[in-house]
């Protein structure tokens, strides 16, 4: 009998590796890519946190590798909110 491997979905990895981000840090979209599997995802892991809406999944906690915020499904002014609040700016 074979068993079965369960596939996890590029997805999936995005939102387990960005729900680990903790209170008052950040990762960039390429350190989220990276531990997602796929180092040049980059732009794809930012398409992929604009469809959270997971209040779980702190996708405000990922920012630009240029130190900028970047955006936010929510407005760019409540993602800056957000992060200052917690201390991550």
């Amino acid at each position: 009998m074979r068993r079965k491997i369960p596939v996890v979905s590029f997805k999936e990895k995005v939102f387990s590796v960005v729900a680990k981000i903790p209170k008052g840090k950040t990762c960039t979209y390429q350190e989220v890519a990276c531990l997602a599997g796929s180092p040049g995802a980059f732009r794809a892991v930012g398409n992929i946190l604009n469809t959270n809406y997971n209040p779980k999944i702190p996708c405000h906690r990922v920012i630009k590798s240029n130190g900028k915020v970047g955006g936010y499904n929510r407005g760019a002014a409540k993602k800056n909110a957000k992060l200052l609040s917690e201390g991550a700016l």
